[in-house]
């Protein structure tokens, strides 16, 4: 079957980008560590940046491919329609779950542009790393309310 929509190559590649800088960061702060007896104390604040960008990118790659955790059980247990319809279900609510993460982490990221927060590590403004969390929760939601619509202009059993 032939996917249409946005291709999955961009949160694939943002996730395996951020892995391999975060593998880079912490071999960094290992090795200096180790020779120095010194931290870098801005490689934890990058590293937990990239931490969320990973999984949200994850996410929305697993959504987008219908990987998403689920009860097997139930899920194998009925017919092609109860099939049909728990993917429907789980999305929608998995959408909507995502949605609503976008919309209160926009009013996080407009409450620090507003107060001006800075980051303890760097003294950047903090709205540098979290105006990622309502954009890729934003991208993760559409992906699964799109995979929602998908299945169900789908014939049951097919």
């Amino acid at each position: 079957m032939k996917r249409r929509g946005v291709p999955i190559d961009f949160e694939e590649g943002l996730a395996v980008t951020c892995l391999a800088l975060l593998v880079a960061i912490t071999l960094l702060n290992v090795v200096t560590r180790y020779l120095t007896a010194q931290s870098f104390a801005w490689t934890e604040e990058i590293s937990i940046f990239l931490m969320v960008v990973m999984t949200l990118a994850g996410a929305g790659a697993a959504a987008a491919r219908d990987r998403h955790i689920r009860i097997e059980f139930f899920y194998e247990g009925g017919s092609a329609k109860r099939r049909r319809t728990l993917r429907i279900v789980a999305c929608c609510v998995t959408g909507m779950l995502f949605a609503a993460l976008a919309l209160l982490s926009a009013r996080m990221v407009a409450d620090e542009l507003r107060w001006g927060e800075t980051t303890m590590g760097l003294g950047v403004p903090r709205w540098w790393y979290t105006i990622a969390i309502p954009l890729l929760s934003a991208a993760v939601a559409a992906r699964c309310l799109a995979l929602a619509w998908r299945t169900a202009r789908t014939e049951p059993g097919a």
